[in-house]
């Protein structure tokens, strides 16, 4: 089992930190808590992020969370394709193996460069 990653909003952190449990809106509406692989991270922070300066990251230990991780395809699969690590219980923020804090850098990679790290 691969490890996974969480990316969340300062507030999103805040939340987590004061209830112990990762809840997002859009894991909320999907079902799931939605994660990434470490091919994945930069696209998902480009993607996802940009209108951040900070996130948080969390990272989900593959040995710690062996079945509960499921890969699933992207839906809608658009210029996606890789499956995506995808958790069907609550994450508690004490089952993270680390925490960081990421600050934005100064350099952005092109978006084909992203997807081509992301689908070797």
């Amino acid at each position: 089992m691969k490890d996974a990653y969480k990316i969340l909003t300062l507030d999103q952190w805040q939340n987590a930190s004061e209830n112990g449990f990762v809840i997002t809106e859009l894991d909320k509406k999907d079902g799931f808590i939605h994660l990434s692989t470490s091919k994945q991270l930069a696209a998902s922070l480009s993607f996802y992020f940009k209108d951040h300066d900070e996130v948080v990251l969390l990272k989900l230990s593959g040995k710690d969370f062996k079945d509960e991780i499921v890969f699933e395809e992207p839906v809608p699969a658009k210029k996606r394709i890789s499956a995506f690590p995808h958790l069907y219980s609550k994450l508690d923020v004490n089952r993270a193996s680390k925490v960081w804090h990421l600050k934005r850098g100064a350099f952005i990679l092109p978006e084909e460069i992203l997807l081509e790290i992301e689908n070797e």
